[in-house]
C-alpha cells in the first residue's frame, strides 16, 4: 500500500446540507456538479456519503448494504458512477453498535465491513463514535481495529477518524488515521467557524504529509440553508472568505457541504480560488502557526520558499489596518519582499520591514510573501 493523503484530502460530504436525506439520484446529481462546475478540476475529488445511506438491518450474511429504497442500484454501482467520472468514493460508518442516526455500525464487524467497503471500491472512510462502549481507552482500541482492518483489505482507503475530542491528535495516527476531527460538529455561523478553526492553532506539530488536523467540514455557501445551516443560522460572505483562508492556512481537509447544484458566483470565487487552494495543498505540508502568539495572524511556510500569511479582522463592525512584521516571518530586516494578494490575484508590490493591509469586518487578508 502506498502512503495516502500526502496533502489534505479535498471533496464534498453530504451531511451539512442533506443530513440522512440522501439517495441515488441526489448523489449522482452532486457527482455531476462536482465535475461540471469545476470542483474536481480544482482538486475536490472525493464525494462522501455520510450517515443514512445504509439499510436499517444487515443482510442474511451480516453485511452492511445500502437502503434499497434510497439506493436501488446498490453501493458498488454508486462507486462505479463516481469512479467513471474521475471521482473517489467516500462512505461513513461508526465504531459503535449504531451510527449517530441509529443505523447499523461497525462494532464487532470491523473486518467484514472493511472488506465490504473495499469490494464496493470505497476510497475514503469517515468513521464516527456514537453508541460505542465507554471507558478503558476503548476509543483508541476501536479505531485501531478499523485501521488494521482497512490495511488488511489491501485497498488504498483514506481513514478519517471522526471522534471529535481534543486528544485525537495524540493517538489517531497510531490508529491508522490520515486525518482526525478535533471538535464536535461545526455549525453555519461565525461563532462556530472561529471557535473550531482558531481552536486548531497550536496543533501544527501533529500535522504533516499523510496526517492532518481536521476542524470539520466547510460551511461556505450555506447561508443558513440545509441541515447545518438551519442549526447555525448562516454566515456572511466576508466570514466565509475568512473560513476558507483559515482552513487553507491550517492545512485542513477541505470538504464542502453546501448544495453544489446551486452555488452563487461569489461562493464559487472562494471555493475555486486555485491560489488559495495551492496554499492548502502545498507539498511541504506545514500547518500555519500564530505569529508572535496572535492566533488572528497566521503564517505558513511554503515549499517554494515563500510564506503564506492570513490576517483576520476580529471586529464585526469596523475595518482595521492590520500589520505584520517581516522579521517575525523569518525574513531578514533589510529584505525586500514581494507581496501577492491571493483573493484578488493581484501583485501588491514590494515591501521592507512590514506589510500593512486594510481588512473589512470578519474578513481577512490572504497574502503570499516571497523574497526578491
Amino acid at each position: 500500500m502506498k502512503q495516502l493523503a500526502l496533502t489534505p484530502p479535498m471533496g464534498f460530504n453530504t451531511w451539512n446540507t442533506f443530513s440522512c436525506d440522501i439517495n441515488e439520484e441526489i448523489i449522482k446529481s452532486l457527482a455531476d456538479a462536482m465535475v461540471n462546475e469545476g470542483y474536481l478540476e480544482a482538486g475536490y475529488d472525493t464525494l462522501t456519503l455520510d450517515d443514512g445511506w445504509m439499510s436499517p438491518v444487515r443482510d442474511e450474511n451480516g453485511k452492511l448494504f445500502g437502503n434499497p429504497e434510497k439506493f436501488p442500484g446498490g453501493m458498488k454501482a454508486i462507486g462505479d458512477y463516481l469512479h467513471e467520472r474521475g471521482l473517489k468514493f467516500g462512505i461513513y460508518s461508526d465504531a459503535g453498535t449504531h451510527t449517530c442516526a441509529g443505523f447499523p455500525a461497525s462494532y464487532g464487524n470491523e473486518r467484514l465491513d472493511a472488506k465490504t467497503f473495499a469490494e464496493w471500491g470505497v476510497d475514503f472512510l469517515k468513521y464516527d463514535y456514537c453508541f460505542a462502549p465507554q471507558g478503558g481507552g476503548k476509543d483508541v482500541v476501536l479505531y485501531r481495529k478499523m485501521g488494521q482492518a482497512l490495511r488488511e483489505t489491501g485497498r488504498d482507503i483514506v481513514y478519517s477518524v471522526c471522534w471529535g475530542v481534543s486528544t485525537s491528535p495524540t493517538w489517531a495516527k497510531t490508529a491508522g488515521g490520515h486525518m482526525w476531527r478535533l471538535t464536535g460538529d461545526i455549525a453555519d455561523s461565525w461563532e462556530s467557524i472561529s471557535k473550531v478553526g482558531f481552536g486548531a492553532v497550536g496543533l501544527e506539530p501533529y500535522a504533516g504529509p499523510g496526517n492532518w488536523n481536521d476542524p470539520d467540514m466547510l460551511v461556505i455557501g450555506m447561508f443558513g440553508k440545509g441541515y447545518v445551516g438551519k442549526i447555525g443560522g448562516g454566515a456572511n460572505i466576508n466570514e466565509y472568505r475568512s473560513h476558507f483562508a483559515l482552513w487553507c492556512m491550517l492545512a485542513a481537509p477541505l470538504f464542502m457541504g453546501h448544495d453544489l447544484r446551486n452555488t452563487s458566483d461569489e461562493v464559487k470565487k472562494i471555493l475555486l480560488n486555485k491560489e488559495a487552494i495551492a496554499v492548502n495543498q502545498d507539498i511541504l505540508g506545514v500547518q500555519g502557526y500564530a505569529v508572535n502568539g496572535w492566533k488572528h495572524a497566521l503564517a505558513k511556510p511554503l515549499a517554494d520558499g515563500g510564506v503564506a500569511v492570513a490576517l483576520f479582522n476580529e471586529s464585526a463592525e469596523y475595518n482595521q489596518i492590520l500589520p505584520i512584521s517581516l522579521e517575525e516571518l523569518g525574513f531578514e530586516s533589510d529584505d525586500t519582499v514581494y507581496v501577492r494578494d491571493l483573493w484578488n490575484h493581484q501583485d501588491l508590490g514590494t515591501f521592507k520591514s512590514a506589510v500593512s493591509v486594510r481588512v473589512e469586518p470578519h474578513d481577512c487578508a490572504f497574502l503570499k510573501l516571497t523574497r526578491k
